[in-house]
């Protein structure tokens, strides 16, 4: 199966400017930060599945994680270097083209053994190009030690917002089109005029896609009072009442039943203990 690597690398060049620093971007991420940074701390080694232009992990860096950022798209990497170069912590970004639909996975040797990797997360989608995750599920189960925790952050189907928004306009097909996409996916748009097939798992779904090596501990809404990045242009044109909202949002975000009706949800897993007879590399022993 080929890398979906090529909407990914048309998308590198502009997309911070038509996201991570928009008003919208930075607001979405800032509730991101806040759970990134109350799971890992410094010393930590986590890795980070589809890290983008490098955002995530350039942050946690800077606390003193050291961070396996991996990704699929080679220009995203390239910008993540030139990000991390920048930041003065290339000695703690460690870069990896990885395709996760390709198993079994292979890490670096300094990432593999016993109690090496501390946790790991996946921000903003990069889970959604997987039509099912319970193979990642299992690989980051070998990886991930007793303890350790996954934060994240995926689109769901039901994204009130998106609803909302093509409903007044006479535009039903798109309000459900999340809803719409089923097993066989859909098309997104990923930026520089290109699209990849994406799914929608619900809370549901993905945690039992974890379950049992991953138990739940909390699930928040991100995008409940904030619209889809598509409409970052209305943030722009009124950002004081959407970081009012954006205020309100994380007071009411691990509310049923905003975690379903957002147009993310960020789900914080914890790694169980590592079923007797199990190797750290995820090999069953003898």
């Amino acid at each position: 199966m080929a890398a979906p690597a090529a909407p990914f690398d048309a998308a590198a060049p502009s997309y911070d400017a038509v996201f991570s620093h928009r008003t919208l971007g930075r607001l979405l991420r800032a509730v991101v930060w806040e759970h990134l940074d109350a799971t890992f701390h410094p010393g930590n080694r986590v890795l980070d599945l589809g890290c983008g232009t490098g955002e995530d992990a350039v942050r946690l860096a800077q606390r003193g994680i050291d961070v396996l950022a991996t990704d699929v798209s080679a220009g995203m990497l390239a910008r993540a270097h030139e990000k991390a170069e920048g930041a003065g912590v290339a000695d703690r970004v460690h870069l990896l083209q990885l395709d996760l639909r390709q198993h079994p996975l292979s890490l670096p040797a300094s990432w593999r053994g016993s109690d090496c990797i501390d946790g790991a997360f996946s921000s903003f989608g990069a889970l959604n190009c997987l039509p099912d995750r319970r193979a990642l599920a299992s690989t980051l189960a070998a990886w991930v030690r007793p303890g350790g925790r996954l934060v994240l952050v995926l689109m769901g189907p039901l994204c009130a917002w998106e609803i909302g928004w093509h409903l007044i306009r006479g535009q039903p097909r798109r309000a459900v089109r999340r809803l719409a996409a089923g097993r066989d996916g859909t098309l997104a748009h990923t930026g520089g005029g290109a699209s990849v097939r994406v799914w929608y798992p619900t809370p549901r779904r993905l945690r039992a896609e974890f379950a049992p090596a991953f138990r739940h501990v909390r699930t928040v809404g991100i995008g409940v009072l904030l619209p889809p990045s598509y409409l970052a242009g209305l943030v722009e044109r009124w950002p004081r009442t959407f970081t009012r909202l954006a205020a309100i949002e994380r007071r009411i975000a691990g509310r049923f039943p905003w975690p379903w009706l957002a147009d993310h949800y960020l789900m914080v897993l914890e790694r169980t203990a590592a079923p007797a007879g199990t190797r750290p590399n995820g090999e069953d022993r003898p």
